[in-house]
């Protein structure tokens, strides 16, 4: 039997008018279902690493079939997006128009793609093919999800693309905002830890290492009490190294060619061709425990 208590607790639970509940949703509401994307983020890996994945005819009728797939989940989760971003009364058409510019830019996503798979390979002797750093490389899922996630931000699809870099976050403890700007040849070794923020700019081959942070000093309170998307995290021009476990900070900018070394704070500017590293750590043991 059923407590009770079951009914009254259902009752409270099911409330959005307490100021502590706004967040919960109207039982109407459109949402993006998790299920669907995930499908569709196989799908557009399958596309784009055609001949690695389900797609495993790397012809020309496997990758239009994908497509045809590809297309028909996203609209529907753009509908859902729109819907729950309340944009509901033009969703069907605009959806449709959406999925079909994000078709069209599959092609420079793969070609961006390649070029950070070239990145990794070159950056890593430990990997022995571009297959094994498409199949294994954590920093190639992260970029596919990133990439995918920044095009269709750039196209102003409402939630969808945080939903995508947040699955890759999850899978690969690397944690890119789909609002940053990324350029070619971009690699990250090991990856675990790596935070790149929303108003990151990344130029051409810029290599990081795990634990990485690229965030945010402050940020601007706004009128309404509400923190202002303003830029606020760093630019990071061409050819830049940052190494493990440091933190870079602020509208900032790492001047090309630098190298950050590990475990770095950095919180101003640097011109280019910087090196910045750590004092030698000082030997002070004076017995055998060294304490």
């Amino acid at each position: 039997m059923t407590p009770n208590c079951f009914n009254k607790i259902a009752d409270i639970l099911s409330q959005n008018k307490i100021a502590e509940y706004q967040y919960v949703t109207n039982s109407t509401q459109c949402l993006p279902d998790m299920d669907s994307i995930e499908e569709f983020m196989n799908l557009a890996n399958s596309i784009i690493f055609n001949g690695y994945f389900k797609c495993k005819m790397a012809d020309e009728n496997a990758i239009y079939n994908c497509l045809e797939l590809l297309y028909n989940v996203l609209a529907e989760q753009i509908y859902y997006s729109l819907c729950f971003s309340n944009n509901q009364d033009s969703a069907n058409s605009t959806a449709a128009e959406f999925a079909n510019a994000f078709i069209n830019k599959l092609p420079e996503i793969k070609r961006l793609l390649a070029t950070d798979v070239k990145a990794v390979y070159d950056c890593d002797p430990a990997a022995t093919s571009f297959g094994e750093v498409v199949f294994c490389y954590p920093a190639i899922k992260a970029m596919l999800h990133y990439r995918i996630a920044h095009e269709l931000l750039l196209l102003q699809i409402p939630l969808l693309p945080r939903i995508i870099t947040e699955l890759a976050h999850s899978q690969t403890g690397i944690d890119i905002h789909p609002g940053a700007t990324i350029g070619e040849y971009f690699s990250i070794d090991h990856g675990t830890g790596v935070v790149i923020g929303e108003t990151c700019i990344i130029g051409n081959r810029v290599r990081l290492y795990q634990g990485v942070t690229l965030g945010a000093r402050g940020f601007t309170i706004g009128d309404e009490g509400k923190p202002l998307n303003e830029p606020r995290h760093p630019v990071i021009e061409d050819n830049v190294i940052i190494y493990s476990n440091s933190t870079i900070l602020g509208r900032i900018t790492i001047g090309h060619d630098s190298v950050i070394g590990g475990n770095i704070w950095q919180v101003q500017s640097v011109p280019p061709h910087s090196r910045i590293i750590q004092r030698k750590a000082t030997t002070a043991f004076t017995d055998g425990l060294g304490i």
